[in-house]
């Protein structure tokens, strides 16, 4: 019955539909950044430090991100974030074809970033509006499965095409999948955001002031529910080092195993392979074994993969660990996104978003930078072995906290309105739970 009613919901189909474009244009710019960089530069550390610095910028907007998204017309939003990265992306290709530029890649990467999280933002608190509450798990669970799809796909054109023309063509072809994105939103309408009376009479001028504050909001909500405030905590840690795994994955495989672009881009399909599996199974999952199991069960296979894809010198085996990572990565985050969606209220599901966005996030550029440098300077063994390390122990630790339980999600009070104001107080913040967030 729920999969009737998503079919028969014509707002949900087209989002669904162009968001699966857009994801395989971001799955060309998954293999085709990295090895721009590696082609110019040859270097592991210049691979980190732009994604560093992409971290960065994404943290910076998660501050005022999750206030607009409440506070403006979210489908403008998104529309505006696909614009943005279309002529970004698109000027790539058009510089490189005169003169490479390195600079270049660190300015459009910085200023996409923005967008990109403004986007995630406001594509979590989007689904909300166009599904019902109850409908939320299988509507993430259907974008997430298709999107991997996507991740299968496109990772293994992007080494084709990046193999044959070079990287700048799939970056181009990045480019253009936000502009089928763009002209497919304008085809779709949201519910409207539900408000509490305060919003509703505020000035547009004082909604943009009040960008900081909404972030206070948010961190408020996090702190009060204590399901949030472990995995706030570990996923802290878990970020720190996860964000640069990727590079870490292309440089095993084209240095330390000296594999060319196209079995790079046919290893990353088969990590979408995972994701997809992941994202398929996530609902029985949960309704199966719940919440707490499949969160660290996802962790601990995490913790395993790693270990061994640091220890292995064969590419197969190397491809089936990191499709179980990403299996394990895919299942913690869609269990996480759906959950906080479903209990957080609606007027305050962007601001909740952004604050555990960038607080989580908030090492991650510097843990990028460090892990990458590491691995250029002393391979990937060491470093990928003191990953492993550090996830059992995060598994370890969310073992005694409200992470284990079943059904967080039942221990969830629902909070009073909440008034965003520039200084809302402590007892109009510390309410309610929430639950964890997807990566």
């Amino acid at each position: 019955m729920v999969a009737r009613s998503l079919r028969s919901n014509r707002d949900f189909s087209v989002f669904w539909a162009v968001q699966a474009v857009s994801e395989v244009g971001n799955a060309f710019s998954l293999v085709a950044l990295p090895l721009l960089v590696l082609h110019t530069t040859g270097s592991a550390a210049q691979m980190g430090l732009l994604t560093a610095v992409a971290g960065a910028t994404s943290l910076l907007t998660g501050l005022v991100g999750g206030s607009w998204a409440d506070r403006f017309d979210r489908r403008r939003l998104l529309m505006l974030c696909d614009a943005a990265r279309l002529v970004l992306y698109g000027a790539i290709p058009v510089c490189w074809a005169l003169s490479p530029q390195i600079w270049l890649l660190y300015v459009v990467m910085a200023l996409a970033s923005v967008f990109e999280m403004l986007f995630k933002i406001t594509y979590v608190t989007a689904v909300a509006n166009l599904v019902d509450k109850e409908q939320i798990v299988a509507a993430n669970g259907r974008l997430e499965a298709t999107n991997a799809i996507a991740y299968i796909a496109g990772p293994a054109l992007a080494g084709v095409v990046a193999g044959f023309f070079g990287p700048t063509a799939a970056v181009a072809i990045n480019a253009g999948s936000f502009g089928i994105s763009l002209v497919g939103l304008v085809f779709i309408r949201l519910r409207p955001t539900a408000q509490p009376p305060a919003d509703r009479t505020e000035s547009k001028a004082g909604r943009a002031r009040n960008g900081l504050a909404g972030f206070r909001v948010g961190a408020a909500f996090l702190w009060h529910t204590p399901v949030l405030r472990a995995l706030t905590a570990l996923l802290t840690v878990t970020t720190f080092l996860s964000l640069g795994m990727t590079d870490v994955f292309i440089y095993h495989l084209r240095h330390g195993l000296g594999q060319d672009e196209r079995t790079v881009g046919y290893v990353l399909a088969l990590a979408g392979l995972g994701t997809c599996v992941a994202a398929a199974a996530t609902a029985r999952l949960r309704r199966s074994w719940g919440f707490g199991r499949c969160w660290l069960g996802a962790m601990s296979l995490c913790s395993v993969s790693v270990l061994v894809l640091g220890s292995t010198g064969q590419v197969s085996v190397a491809a089936v660990t990191i499709c179980l990572y990403s299996f394990g990565m895919a299942l913690a985050g869609v269990c996480s996104m759906s959950l906080r969606q479903q209990v957080t209220p609606d007027h305050l599901l962007g601001r909740v978003t952004s604050a555990f966005w960038t607080i989580h996030g908030s090492l991650a550029p510097l843990g990028a930078a460090l892990l990458t440098a590491l691995v250029g300077r002393l391979g990937t063994h060491g470093p990928l072995t003191a990953v492993a390390v550090v996830l059992l122990a995060v598994v370890v630790a969310a073992a005694f906290t409200p992470i284990r339980q079943r059904h967080p999600e039942q221990t969830v009070v629902q909070p009073p309105q909440t008034r965003p104001t520039d200084a809302p107080s402590p007892r109009e913040e510390s309410h309610g739970d929430d639950s964890e967030a997807r990566r």
